[in-house]
């Protein structure tokens, strides 16, 4: 059976899902889609290098934009760049509670304005791509079933046909983004109550997913599971992503072997003109759990930033990781 990309996703994480991030993760899992970091629509359009934003090795394919907006003249524009850059599926930010954010008219203040939400989805799918929708379950105190059916019907309405949830509503004021992701309960059985009632919609379940355990028994009734932070503090759990959650026969990568990849794709970049540094710091959770694992994050840590570094430093921290006690054995 061949299940759809939106079946494990990998969550858009400000400062944390670019370009460098993605292509890592994506030589642990084939399968997974990956999604940026949220991209405004000011800086693709006004924006001195909108390419900087919008740059992707093309290994990371399936690859969503998404974008955070509320203007649908801008959001056109911007979805029809992410078609001519050959992005898989452009994506509404209707989650993201910051004051910054609010003041911009984006993210999830734009749940209170359902219309407008579904303007903003019909005019990003004139580019051709798929316009998916990412939201919570409510905001301050409309938090209401009804005000998310609501939001949903619309979005619906406008064509599109695929709703991740975040299943914990967002407080506008009071709290930071950080304890928005974790103090407002999750609610998975109001996204469950989503795709009961939306049987027609691809509906995404987000939200304290960190096991594969986990996420494969939402699958049970949700049509996929986003997971974040996990993914990226401790991104050698999509290595069993393929197979157990795609059914894939392929066999797992060792961490040997991506050390191998990564060691590649960074001596590319490097020599294009990017920092090392820009790569290994998404990297420093490849070995945790292991032996040696400290001995991996120090080296990079201390010798990525220094003047001149290149891209041998990763077989070095490899090497350090080994020296530390971890083995190859345990690597795979």
């Amino acid at each position: 059976m061949s299940f759809a990309p939106h079946r494990f996703s990998v969550a858009p994480m400000l400062d944390w899902t670019d370009r460098h991030d993605r292509a890592f993760l994506r030589m642990i899992s084939a399968r997974a889609l990956l999604y940026t970091e949220m991209v405004t629509t000011g800086a693709l359009i006004h924006g001195k290098d909108p390419e900087r934003f919008l740059r992707y090795d093309d290994s990371e394919h399936p690859l969503a934009l998404q974008l955070g907006g509320s203007d649908p003249a801008d959001l056109a524009k911007c979805a029809r760049m992410a078609a001519d850059f050959g992005y898989d599926e452009v994506n509404l930010n209707c989650g993201c509670p910051s004051d910054r954010v609010q003041k911009g008219r984006f993210g999830a203040c734009l749940m209170a304005e359902p219309d407008l939400v579904a303007e903003c989805l019909a005019a990003m799918a004139e580019s051709g791509l798929p316009a998916t929708l990412k939201t919570r379950i409510g905001i301050d105190q409309q938090d209401s079933y009804e005000f998310l059916c609501t939001l949903v019907e619309k979005a619906k309405a406008a064509g599109t046909e695929t709703v991740i949830i975040h299943a914990r509503k967002a407080w506008l004021e009071g709290l930071s983004p950080k304890q928005n992701r974790e103090v407002p309960p999750l609610r998975y059985e109001v996204a469950r109550q989503i795709k009961r009632d939306y049987p027609e919609l691809t509906v995404v379940l987000n939200g304290g997913l960190t096991t594969l355990e986990s996420c494969k028994e939402q699958l049970e009734i949700m049509d996929g599971v986003m997971m974040g932070r996990e993914a990226y503090q401790n991104p050698y759990i999509l290595a069993e992503v393929d197979q157990r959650i795609f059914g894939e026969q392929t066999p797992l990568p060792d961490r040997a072997e991506i050390v191998e990849r990564l060691h590649a794709y960074a001596s590319r970049q490097v020599a294009g003109g990017v920092p090392v540094k820009s790569i290994t710091r998404h990297v420093l959770g490849l070995f945790n759990g292991l032996p040696g694992a400290r001995a991996w994050r120090r080296h990079l840590s201390e010798n990525a930033f220094k003047p001149g570094a290149g891209a041998e430093v990763i077989p070095e921290a490899y090497k350090a990781f080994l020296l530390a006690g971890g083995n190859r054995q345990d690597a795979a």
